[in-house]
């Protein structure tokens, strides 16, 4: 059920007039509340209960916007169902009352973050190419890449006929015969980090994303996630 609210504000969030304005059109006896004018300023209404008029016209609720942001664990599925049962990465958000989509995939077996939203522009402008929107993966890898395998990644390869875009990489840290290897594109074609370490014989053994653009895991612990503000939002494209 919505929160009360008070009238003016909830007129300015369905967009009718700033909250300025829309104390005026209630002073001037334009605003109904179940067929009642109201004058009051200050009044509480509960949306979805009472039925609000402004000139003749019922105010409708816009469409509320939301988008989080997911440390996803192993063995959940990027999908909204899953004929085989295993579990769906929606199922992990207990208190979220909006229905949410998974912007882009994770495979089962990669972690990391996972932007779920109800906006669908958003995740249009997240995913098309035209906007070249980085993700950062941390790769651990079989075996230690040497110069040549790590340009030859960064310049970009032939994968299913079709080259890969310039990456940028980098080797974090050695874990005795493998290495933790940072990658960013922009690309998302399917399992496209593991077919490239594969390509140069150094298929990927943990995969973990930590970024959209600026818009980084930072903390967020294995399996929680956290809401998205506006300036969270524009870091994705940054």
């Amino acid at each position: 059920m919505n929160e009360p609210i008070r009238l003016q504000k909830y007129l300015a969030q369905c967009g009718i007039a700033s909250r300025r304005k829309a104390e005026e059109l209630i002073a001037a006896g334009k605003v109904s509340i179940d067929g009642q004018v109201t004058t009051e300023m200050g009044v509480v209404i509960t949306p979805g209960l009472q039925k609000i008029t402004c000139m003749g016209k019922v105010v409708e609720e816009r469409e509320r916007f939301v988008s989080y942001l997911l440390n996803k664990p192993k063995g959940y599925v990027t999908t909204l169902a899953d004929p085989q049962g295993r579990p769906i990465v929606t199922e992990l958000l207990k208190d979220v009352d909006v229905r949410l989509f998974p912007v882009g995939r994770l495979d089962l077996d990669t972690e990391g973050a996972l932007i779920l939203t109800n906006d669908g522009s958003l995740a249009q402008k997240i995913q098309h190419p035209s906007h070249e929107t980085n993700k950062t993966y941390e790769a651990l890898v079989r075996g230690i890449p040497d110069d040549h395998d790590i340009h030859h990644l960064q310049v970009g390869i032939l994968l299913e006929g079709k080259r890969t875009s310039p990456a940028k990489l980098k080797m974090l840290n050695r874990q005795g015969a493998n290495c933790l290897m940072e990658i960013i594109i922009h690309e998302g074609r399917k399992r496209q980090v593991k077919k490239m370490f594969s390509h140069i014989g150094h298929p990927v053994l943990q995969l973990k994303r930590t970024a959209y653009g600026k818009l980084q895991l930072g903390s967020l612990q294995t399996g929680r996630y956290r809401q998205l503000n506006s300036a969270d939002l524009k870091k994705i494209f940054l």
